[in-house]
């Protein structure tokens, strides 16, 4: 029940909080204010984090912080706080960390008790209304927890105190590592062969993500090593996931995870980290594989971002809900009352649906995506999932093809037909709520992406995209007085400082653009975050905290120790040191990188698969670097053929530079004052390990320089 009058959410801009602003729960916003009423009142803080898409936030809501009687009680005896976790992902880190260590499990909604300075002692994830599947009911808890305080306040707080100590002392970052070698690497890849799943791929069983650094690694592995397990661990889990559920298979881009080990049903969040990663996964799949099958599915990822992520201004929104309306003409009988959101409503099928939409062709579609008459999903608990059916592909195209006596191309076109006709009806079925807030650090994987597939392509709406969401970047988000990149926006810049990954990921997606374009802004505003990311959030012996010194207001300061579906910002800042230590010629970066490296070691000897992107990081620097410098015309019709063969390969290893016309108003080192066009054409140089090879001026002389280098 809703209440008339709104709490104090209202005021905020966060959709996730005002999704809670007529909650009968009296909310407050995280921070000092909330913070000095629980001291003031001596009442434990209830600190419930979500986001505005996660599927069981929204139930949770609906049942408990919408029901007066629980609200009474939340109210009367505690100080509830909502956080958005998109907001503050430092202080979501530490009560993650917090409750994962005392329940051994973790997720969002994350609800957590703290004592009034902000020390857990008890805390979950979704709590149910009643008792139910094993669980206490919420109210239960809460009347609990009340008792406890008043009784057992000291007790309580001597047990938060200790957890509190263990916290700091894994949350505040790694000691430093013993030294580093290569046969970390080939442990950390034994240790992938050992989690691999040989059935259906992917590491690990059920719920699988797709943790995109996993793949990165495998196939940088297999360029150092050409071990062929490593290429094969890759490739097996992208085809996996893109012919699996998790795909969207009528409008592109990946759904959040696969709850079951075949990566059939999703969870059917879609959130842009997700997409721009994969993006670039599959972009590198195709550089090592020459198989346009990957091609293929990143276009259409990032098709379906550029068509339903993007904002009118070009920055891109942060996520898609799970749930969804049904429209006044479904008969959608499986929900739980008419007119409610349904999980995965907008993306499921009735068989009948489909028959009556595609006619002739449905036969073929129907046998090619796995398409029932019973449907092919078991129900969830609700019931939703009853009859309904999921786009995955359930057999071979060539397969399907001689079935009904067709060539894989004539039965590719009849099925493209059918994708587009049921886009067309989807388009008309109300839509998941868009969560559009923009992020910073998700907006500079997306430049990443945008810029990769333009290397890899050619197109130049790619670039042109990335261009787009840079500068509006740089308009809203970005205070250049004082080089502060701002977190997040909705309407209105939150004014709130971003975090170490805001800043590492925009240097990264700067500097693939500069890659992608060579407009030297790119890399100068690269190195200029980079620089700022050092000064404010490096810690003393290695790594970067989540947040800087001054903008801390939780416990203590957080560094994020684990590359999980985003990388951790200490992995993507360490690539980006490396990277623009190579061109810019500095040291002090690469010492930095290599500082950071060995802070992590331990932990990368201890647990690889969390570490992934940083193994990444650690097997580039082992590399000789390869710098390949481009004089002369880019955009001229023999630039594009020599970047087109640069961009054919995967070189973890490389940098791009080019070489403006007056290298002299360059920020680029004199290294790269000589190099000089040969005969008025544009000219490549490639530098392996500060040594250069002869210039080439056409593709062929390249192609040997390049087979060189790999």
């Amino acid at each position: 029940m809703k209440s008339a009058t709104p709490n104090r959410l209202i005021h905020e801009k966060s959709p996730y909080l005002l999704q809670h602003a007529f909650n009968p729960v009296d909310w407050r916003p995280w921070g000092k204010e909330a913070h000095e009423k629980a001291r003031m009142d001596n009442k434990p803080i209830f600190l419930s984090i979500g986001y505005s898409t996660c599927h069981w936030c929204h139930v949770m809501e609906k049942e408990s912080f919408s029901h007066p009687d629980i609200a009474e009680i939340l109210n009367k005896n505690f100080i509830p706080i909502k956080l958005d976790r998109e907001e503050r992902p430092d202080i979501d880190k530490i009560y993650m960390t917090a409750v994962q260590a005392m329940s051994g499990r973790g997720g969002w909604p994350l609800n957590v008790f703290l004592t009034p300075d902000l020390k857990p002692f008890y805390g979950g994830t979704y709590f149910p209304p009643e008792p139910r599947w094993g669980m206490q009911g919420f109210p239960q808890i809460l009347s609990r927890i009340a008792d406890l305080w008043s009784k057992e306040q000291k007790g309580i707080a001597a047990d938060a105190e200790r957890i509190s100590e263990a916290l700091k002392e894994i949350l505040e970052g790694p000691a430093i590592g013993p030294d580093l070698d290569s046969t970390l690497l080939d442990r950390a890849l034994n240790a992938f062969e050992g989690s691999f799943d040989p059935e259906h791929f992917g590491f690990g069983g059920a719920p699988k993500f797709p943790v995109p650094g996993n793949q990165a690694f495998l196939m940088r592995s297999f360029v150092r090593t050409q071990n062929p397990k490593a290429k094969e661990m890759a490739l097996q889990t992208l085809k996996a996931m893109a012919q699996g559920g998790i795909y969207d298979h009528i409008g592109g881009g990946f759904h959040r995870y696969s709850t079951d080990a075949f990566w059939r049903l999703p969870h059917f969040e879609k959130m842009l980290y997700d997409n721009a990663q994969l993006a670039v996964n599959y972009l590198e799949a195709y550089q090592i594989s020459k198989d346009s099958f990957f091609l293929k599915v990143a276009e259409e990822t990032i098709e379906y971002v550029l068509r339903d992520m993007a904002s009118p201004e070009g920055a891109f929104y942060s996520a898609e809900d799970a749930d969804s309306l049904p429209t006044a003409a479904d008969s959608h009988k499986n929900l739980n009352q008419a007119g409610e959101k349904s999980e995965g409503l907008f993306y499921l099928w009735d068989e009948i649906e489909i028959r009556n939409a595609l006619g002739d062709e449905a036969a073929l579609f129907c046998h090619y995506y796995g398409i029932t008459p019973e449907g092919n999903l078991s129900a969830n608990e609700n019931g939703e999932f009853e009859g309904k059916n999921i786009l995955y592909n359930a057999e071979a195209l060539d397969k399907t093809a001689r079935h009904f006596g067709l060539s894989p191309a004539e039965a590719e076109s009849k099925i493209e037909s059918g994708r587009k006709k049921l886009l067309e009806i989807r388009s008309k079925r109300i839509r998941p709520l868009r969560d559009e807030k923009i992020i910073a650090s998700w907006n500079g994987l997306m430049l990443s992406a945008l810029s990769r597939a333009h290397e890899a392509t050619g197109k130049p709406k790619y670039l042109s995209a990335a261009q787009k969401a840079a500068a509006y970047i740089r308009e809203n988000l970005y205070l250049p007085e004082s080089s502060v990149l701002v977190h997040s926006s909705s309407v209105n810049p939150s004014l709130s400082e971003g975090f170490s990954d805001d800043y590492a990921f925009m240097a990264q997606g700067l500097l693939d653009l500069y890659e992608a374009g060579g407009d030297e802004s790119n890399l100068s505003w690269s190195l200029e975050l980079s620089e700022k990311l050092i000064k404010d959030f490096a810690a003393s012996y290695g790594g970067f905290y989540l947040s800087s010194e001054k903008a801390k207001t939780g416990l203590f300061r957080v560094m994020d120790c684990a590359d999980s579906v985003e990388p951790c910002s200490s992995s993507v800042a360490a690539s980006v040191l490396l990277r623009l230590s190579l061109i810019l010629d500095r040291e002090d970066l690469k010492n930095i990188s290599l500082k950071t490296l060995r802070r992590f070691s331990g932990l990368m000897n201890e647990r690889p698969l969390s570490l992934s992107n940083m193994l990444s990081v650690f097997q580039m620097s082992l590399s000789k670097p390869v710098l390949i410098a481009v004089s002369g015309k880019a955009a001229s019709k023999e630039g594009h053929a020599l970047l087109a063969e640069i961009r054919r390969h995967l070189i973890p290893n490389r940098a791009l530079v080019f070489i403006p016309e007056n290298p002299d108003k360059s920020l680029l080192p004199n290294l790269f004052k000589e190099m000089k066009t040969i005969s008025g054409k544009p000219t490549v140089y490639v530098c392996r390990d500060l040594s250069c090879q002869n210039p080439a001026t056409t593709v062929g002389e390249l192609s040997k320089l390049l087979q060189i280098t790999n």
